[in-house]
């Protein structure tokens, strides 16, 4: 499968939601509405997103498109785009720069192509499944098979109980050896380029999850849901850096 001209396009979408997003951030009288679900959402979130729709369709016109703002248009569609424009939105509205734009690919309704950007550090990191690049420089996660040896990421502790089993999260991160919620998409990204080692989410929706998938994977990691079932479409993530590592969470998370 030629992604090439993806891969080109989707650099472009991650530089024109950042011109969007930018000149919001940082701004402590930034106006913040609160949805339905009870999640932040700014000017800098719609604004985004609705610049990469227009692309997408000027573009693309007969690929979908899934978004976290906006909702779906031809979900059904061979070629999915799937937007996240703000993931970590309540970090971009505290002026921390834990937060990322999300863009991911679907074909066939699987993940083929993902991005993860960090406009503000300047992190632009694109997966396909095979590789994954940190501002065109390949990266790898790093080898660690032993959660005693492990730093596992986690975007709000609150959720562990709230939508899993919070006893057994308890064990797991009681047994890292580092314990942050250095995440929402940058713990990700963190995970792929060798600086953690498990990244975990026990609630997740579909643009949370599109991209990750492929960037995890291409840069050698492992990702499926809570239980350790498929990654997408999926209300949950788990992600490590090795199949070991990664089997033994799944067994702590699942146990009783």
């Amino acid at each position: 499968m030629d992604l090439s001209a993806y891969h080109s396009f989707i650099q472009e979408l991650a530089r024109e939601s950042a011109a969007v997003i930018l000149p919001h951030y940082g701004r402590p009288e930034l106006a913040v509405e609160i949805k339905a679900d009870d999640s932040p959402v700014t000017v800098a979130d719609r604004g985004a997103e609705q610049r990469m729709r227009e692309l997408i369709n000027a573009k693309f016109p007969a690929h979908g498109i899934i978004g976290e703002e906006f909702g779906s248009e031809r979900a059904d569609a061979e070629w999915t785009w799937v937007l996240d424009p703000i993931d970590g939105t309540k970090s971009f509205i505290s002026g921390v720069p834990l937060w990322g734009t999300l863009i991911g690919l679907l074909h066939r309704g699987q993940p083929v192509l993902g991005c993860i950007h960090q406009p503000v550090l300047k992190q632009l990191m694109i997966g396909d499944g095979k590789v994954t690049t940190l501002n065109g420089q390949p990266v790898r996660v790093r080898a660690t098979t032993r959660l005693g040896h492990a730093t596992v990421l986690t975007s709000d502790t609150r959720n562990l109980a709230r939508y899993q089993n919070g006893a057994a999260s308890e064990r797991l991160v009681s047994q890292a050896r580092i314990y942050r919620t250095w995440a929402d998409c940058y713990g990700y990204l963190l995970l792929a380029s060798g600086f953690a080692d498990i990244s975990m989410d026990p609630i997740m929706n579909p643009w949370d999850i599109a991209a990750l998938v492929p960037v995890v994977r291409g840069a050698g990691g492992v990702i499926t849901d809570w239980h350790g079932g498929p990654a997408y479409p999926a209300e949950s993530t788990l992600a490590a850096a090795t199949p070991e590592l990664h089997a033994e969470a799944i067994q702590i998370l699942n146990s009783i």
